[in-house]
Formats: C-alpha cells, structure tokens, sequence
C-alpha cells in the first residue's frame, strides 16, 4: 500500500484538473472569498476559518489548490484583530454555508450538494470550526494545527457524529498552543490525528503576518504542499465517497513524513523540575 500512498500523495500535491473561480462574500452580505471550480452540479462545499491575526487571503494556494480538485470553497474574512470572538467566527461559518447552498454562484453553472458540506479550519480557526460544528451537522470536519479556543473545542466535540481529521505539528503537538490531542481525545465520532514530521503550527499561513517581526509565523512551503495534499485526499473520500482516497482517512495508512498518534495512548510524564531549593541542597551536598 505504501507505494500507492505514495503515488497518491505525489498526484495530490499537485492542483487538480478544474480552472478556478475566484468570488467576494460580501456580495452575500458574509465578508469573505469563495473559490469554485469553473463549472460542476452538486459540488461539495468547505467553509474554512482563518486562524490568529490573518485574514482569508492567507490561505489562497490551499483555498485554490481544494478548488481546483472539485471543491468550493470560502472563507469568512471577520474576527482579525488581536481580541476576536471564537463564537462569532463560528457563527461566520455557518452563515458561508448557508451562502454555497443557497446563493447562485458563478454565471448558474454551479451548484452545492447540502449533504457534502464541510467545516475546516486552522489554529483558532479550526477550534470555530468545530464550534460551528457542534451546531450545524456536516460530513466532515479538518482541524489544521488546532489551537485552543474560547468557549473550547473540546467543550462541544463529544456531540459531533461526523468524522474528523486533525492535523498536527510533530514537535508542538504538546505545546500550550495546541490542543490536538485533547480534541481527537473526546471527538464522538471517527478521528484520525495526524502528525507532519518537521512542520511548525503556523506554516500553512502565506505571506508576512503581523507576528512575523517576532520570528512567528513563517510560511513553510513544505508543510503547505503536505497540508494540502492530506486535507485534499481526506475530502475526497469523505464529502465525495471516493475509493481511490481511502488510504486519507484510513488511520492505519503509512503516508510519507507523517505519523498517526492514538490519543488515548500513555503519554510520558513530564520529568519533576528541580527547584532552587533543591539545587542549593544537591550543591550542599
């Protein structure tokens, strides 16, 4: 099998066979941009969030690279500043699904299957994702690199049926910044938790953040191509019922460069620190 991954893998970074259409939200009344295909009937759908101090336009290449593989895709472009409601994005969300399935887009040549809908998300835009799922019943959700959020994710997550991907950095997966593995912990239905070798949190956002000054943030071609790829093949199988994909949503597939983490695995425990005390004691003696 791990060949055919392979070859699958390979095929999906690439951008798939469609021309991509490129839409404002707000002419909807919803802030925001929409990708299509140039054409399709009954088309799947994915509202994605936006995480920490972006906005929609960081997420192009992914938003286009899903639009060109049959997808339709949009995105809220509200709740950018540094004290963003986590609800109101969620509620932003929905309201982008309402608008696939029930506003005309294009010229009429596309259409939105109310079965085939998705909510994604990255950092605190996955954990609206799930918010927003916990009010809405989709087919699937993809939380890329979650981050905690208020009220949490992991609040609603045990009343979601749908399956779920989560995607996680290797080396932050256990960083305060994360809440991956308590997510896939108390997901209700079928998850995979998926970590990238060698990828950071925040490398799927594209151009200079407002972090960026700091060292946070730097794109990271690599884990953009991989998140892509991934979340593309995951999509295919679950909104589109796609056999070839199987191995995306199969938590015992090996793909390249990633690995599958049980979350209801032992986790080691952090080694007791020493205290300034103690050290003084140990030099005493």
């Amino acid at each position: 099998m791990s060949a055919s991954v392979k070859s699958l893998l390979s095929t999906l970074t690439s951008r798939g066979p469609h021309r991509v259409l490129r839409g404002n939200l707000a002419i909807a009344g919803q802030p925001g941009v929409v990708y299509t295909p140039e054409s399709g009937r009954n088309l799947p759908a994915v509202a994605f969030g936006h995480g920490w101090l972006t906005g929609a336009s960081k997420y192009r290449q992914l938003m286009e690279h899903l639009a060109s593989w049959g997808f339709v895709v949009a995105a809220p472009d509200t709740e950018r500043g540094p004290i963003p409601s986590h609800l109101g994005l969620a509620t932003d969300l929905l309201t982008t699904l309402d608008i696939c399935t029930g506003v005309r887009l294009g010229d009429g040549d596309i259409s939105v299957h109310p079965d085939r809908l998705a909510l994604a998300g990255h950092a605190m835009g996955a954990g609206a994702a799930v918010l927003a799922a916990g009010q809405r019943e989709v087919a699937a959700v993809a939380a890329l690199f979650p981050a905690p959020t208020a009220p949490s994710a992991e609040s609603v997550a045990p009343d979601i049926d749908c399956p779920a991907l989560i995607l996680a950095a290797a080396s932050g997966i256990e960083s305060v910044n994360s809440n991956a593995i308590p997510l896939a912990t108390v997901w209700g239905g079928q998850s995979i938790l998926r970590a990238l070798d060698g990828a950071s949190n925040n490398g799927i956002v594209e151009g200079r953040r407002a972090l960026g000054a700091l060292g946070v943030g730097k794109h990271e071609r690599k884990t953009a191509r991989a998140t892509q790829a991934l979340l593309t093949g995951y999509l295919l199988h679950t909104l589109l019922g796609d056999k070839t994909y199987e191995p995306f949503a199969d938590p015992e597939a090996e793909i390249p460069h990633t690995h599958v983490i049980d979350p209801h695995a032992p986790r080691e425990e952090e080694k007791p620190k020493l205290s300034l005390g103690t050290v003084a004691s140990l030099i005493r003696k």
